[in-house]
């Protein structure tokens, strides 16, 4: 009991830090390309500044300046916009490996999808990881960095790949989180091995007194771009594991594609709503996609079991529950890894799973998406039995 009541604190903390880091990171990149697309670029500008901003906040003015290549000489302090990225990779990948790798059986296979053994699973994790910096890198430096749709198409064709490979080897809910792993991997590179190191030769031309190559800049804002859409499906990856209708979907790699399609959009146009007003109907499109994918992940009807006409049947359903639910949503769990019931969840008796039978049905029946890694080998035999408990239940006919 106290390694998993240490287990789910470590757990948490490292949850904890990921999330303020990310939070802080994000910020900054929000804020920055908003920065950049509101600067005022039309009046008359100071020499060597080539746009300039007003701004009121907490309570104070800022005027903020943006130089065409730098100033003559660099201040004593210099704030580096890194840290937030790097500490958020970090422990998004401890995460990864305190609920993920440890855990393999529980959280990362689901023998119903691919029956890996754990080393085999974390194998096919990290390359899917780091593999995609590299597909994403190349594909950065080819001639389509001049053709930014083209290279925009590209990358989406390649995380519709990736999506549907990942759902097709590990649990709905792991293959998300493994396309955001992906995604934020490719975004921490992004400024370790691109934005930091152009901004490293900028200031070192600058200390120099040598010219400043504008291709380090141009380079640096393609790749803070693209971090910058990247950012709302990561979001989205981050909460999806609370709704399994996305993840637990029969079609879920398709889910993720168009609703991570909408968080893009709808970042377009807060990213050119100033200078390109006329495209307010992107917001709409973004909305009708969401709504699209509610359409498309509605349950279809199960098939349910007839024989609640009698006490016999309550049994045989609160035994279902007790070997294949109770392990972990009790108040007293005996899976590894639980010194407490997910979510609160508790179902030790009739009266319990009456309350949470909305929760038990939506899971167990319509997604599948527990036992989680259909752990304890809940059959469909035992699913349809339940889904014939809830629809009498919900008529009041038990």
């Amino acid at each position: 009991m106290i390694e998993s009541h240490i287990y789910e604190w470590v757990n948490l903390l490292v949850r904890w830090i990921h999330f303020i880091v990310g939070v802080a990171w994000i910020g900054a990149s929000f804020y920055f390309n908003w920065l950049e697309n509101n600067l005022n670029r039309n009046s008359p500008q100071e020499p060597g500044i080539t746009g300039n901003l007003w701004a009121v906040h907490g309570g104070g003015f800022y005027h903020l300046k943006k130089f065409k290549t730098g100033p003559e000489q660099l201040p004593t302090h210099l704030h580096w916009f890194k840290w937030e990225a790097y500490t958020t990779w970090l422990s998004g990948m401890t995460l990864l490996v305190i609920v993920y790798y440890f855990n393999a059986r529980l959280y990362l296979i689901d023998p119903s999808v691919r029956d890996l053994t754990s080393g085999g699973a974390v194998i096919v994790s990290l390359v899917s990881i780091l593999g995609s910096w590299f597909v994403y890198d190349v594909l950065c430096r080819t001639a389509l960095k001049n053709h930014k749709r083209l290279l925009a198409t590209t990358l989406i064709l390649y995380f519709t790949l990736l999506a549907w490979f990942l759902c097709d080897v590990f649990s709905g809910r792991a293959a998300y989180i493994h396309v955001g792993a992906s995604i934020g991997t490719m975004m921490v590179g992004n400024v370790f091995f691109v934005i930091i190191p152009a901004q490293r030769k900028m200031v070192s031309a600058l200390e120099q007194g040598r010219k400043l190559d504008a291709a380090m800049g141009e380079k640096g804002l393609l790749r803070s771009t693209h971090n910058n859409y990247l950012t709302l499906p990561v979001l989205f990856i981050m909460i999806s594991n609370h709704f399994p209708s996305t993840y637990g979907h029969e079609w879920n790699w398709l889910v993720l594609i168009m609703v991570s399609l909408a968080s893009i959009v709808a970042r377009h146009y807060f990213n050119i709503r100033v200078v390109m007003k006329s495209l307010w109907w992107l917001l709409p499109i973004s909305f009708a996609m969401m709504v699209g994918v509610m359409w498309f992940t509605a349950p279809n009807p199960v098939k349910t079991s007839d024989v609640f006409n009698n006490q016999d049947a309550i049994v045989s359903v609160m035994s279902v529950v007790s070997q294949r639910c109770t392990v972990c949503h009790s108040e007293t769990p005996t899976q590894s890894g639980f010194s407490s019931p997910p979510l609160g969840l508790v179902l030790d008796s009739i009266e319990q799973l009456e309350i949470n039978a909305d929760k038990v049905y939506g899971a167990a029946v319509l997604t599948k998406t527990m036992p989680v890694g259909n752990l304890s080998g809940m059959t469909d035999e035992e699913r349809n039995l339940l889904a014939g408990w809830y629809e009498n239940f919900a008529k009041g006919e038990n």
